[in-house]
This record gives structure tokens, C-alpha cells and sequence, in this order.
């Protein structure tokens, strides 16, 4: 039979126990709800002043071929731009405050965001005649320029539901502009590309390097 001593001892190991538990609850819960802030302002920057060039160059291309071929080009580069700057921004937060890099709103913010591009690219394929794609002068699907727009402001208004207010503002000037696209096919697609994943991605990217830590 334990001592009443030895009872007493036992008590606190337990207590410790519970509350490193309790706060643990605590630590995943405010995890859960907080915001990702790691959406990369300059990294925004950097895809806005690629996609500029990339309008340039496939206002000279003669084929609907090489021009879907440098916006596939620059959606590669863009990719590439802002995953790696966005990985570091995280291991630079993960690194300040001791938390995991793939957060919860990590997780919540890619997995709100890549179902929207995915469809875009099923449905950029489904568009496209490959038997005139590389012909001279061949046209290009009037509706790719606001697909891919509008596809990319869902994505990123989605994404943007675990992020800061300024990231779902960005994605629904997004849909807006592919939304006029689609409305006013005669609208140069180098134009309003330009000026979407150009002009748009340069101003917030700003936005959010001046107000949310580069």
C-alpha cells in the first residue's frame, strides 16, 4: 500500500502533464484560425515584371502555338518565382517564432489555391485545336486570356479566405479582369495578360511587402 507521502508525489507529474497537453489544444487551435502571412510581396513583384515581358514577347510570335508556348513558359517561371520566395519566407517565419514551416494556414492557403489552376490548365487543353496550333497566323481561343485570368482570381480569392485582406482583394480584381476579358473578346489577350498578371501582381505585390514584412 503507497504512502500517503508517495500518493502525493505522484500529483505533480500528472498536473504538468496535463497542462503541457492543455496548452498544446491551445497552440493547434490558435494555429488553426490564424492567418498566412507568408504570401511573398516582392516574390509578387518579380511574377509581375516577368509576365510584362512575356506579353512583349508573344505579341511577336506568329502561332497560336509559340504564343500559348510563352505563357505556358512564364506560368513555369512564375511558378518557380513564387514558390521558392514563398518557401523562404516561411522558413524565415518558422526560424523567428519556432513553428512548423508548413503551417495549418500553409496548408489551408496552397490547398485553396491549386484545385482553380488545375482546372485552368484541363481546360486550356480542351480549347485548343493542336491540328492548326502551329500554322502561321493561327489564331488563338479568344476565351483563354479571361480563362486563365478569372481560374487564377478563383484560386486566389479561395487561397485567399486563410490569408491577409489584401490577397482576396487581389484575386477578385483577378476575376474582374478575366471576367471583362470574356465579355470583350475584342480586347487584345497581350493587353489585358499584361495588365493582370503584369500590372495587378506588381501593385499588391507592393502592398503586401510594405505592409506584411517583404
Amino acid at each position: 500500500m503507497a504512502s500517503p507521502l508517495h500518493q502525493s508525489a505522484s500529483v505533480p507529474p500528472t498536473l504538468h502533464d496535463r497542462a503541457l497537453q492543455d496548452l498544446s489544444f491551445i497552440r493547434r487551435t490558435m494555429e488553426g484560425v490564424s492567418s498566412f502571412t507568408d504570401v511573398p510581396g516582392w516574390g509578387l513583384v518579380a511574377i509581375g515584371t516577368t509576365a510584362i515581358v512575356a506579353s512583349i514577347a508573344a505579341r511577336a510570335q506568329t502561332s497560336a502555338g509559340r504564343w500559348i508556348g510563352v505563357w505556358l513558359v512564364e506560368a513555369l517561371v512564375a511558378a518557380l518565382l513564387g514558390g521558392g520566395m514563398t518557401w523562404r519566407k516561411m522558413r524565415r517565419r518558422g526560424h523567428d517564432s519556432d513553428t512548423p514551416v508548413l503551417s495549418v494556414p500553409a496548408r489551408k492557403f496552397l490547398f485553396g489555391f491549386w484545385p482553380a489552376l488545375l482546372a485552368g490548365a484541363v481546360l486550356t487543353f480542351a480549347l485548343i485545336d493542336p491540328r492548326g496550333l502551329w500554322l502561321q497566323h493561327s489564331n488563338v481561343p479568344r476565351a483563354l486570356p479571361g480563362l486563365w485570368l478569372l481560374l487564377y482570381g478563383v484560386g486566389v480569392v479561395t487561397a485567399g479566405a486563410f490569408s491577409v485582406r489584401a490577397v482576396p482583394l487581389m484575386g477578385a480584381g483577378f476575376m474582374g479582369l478575366g471576367t471583362l476579358a470574356l465579355y470583350m473578346p475584342s480586347l487584345p489577350g497581350n493587353v489585358i495578360l499584361a495588365l493582370g498578371f503584369g500590372v495587378w501582381h506588381i501593385v499588391f505585390g507592393l502592398w503586401i511587402a510594405r505592409r506584411h514584412g517583404g
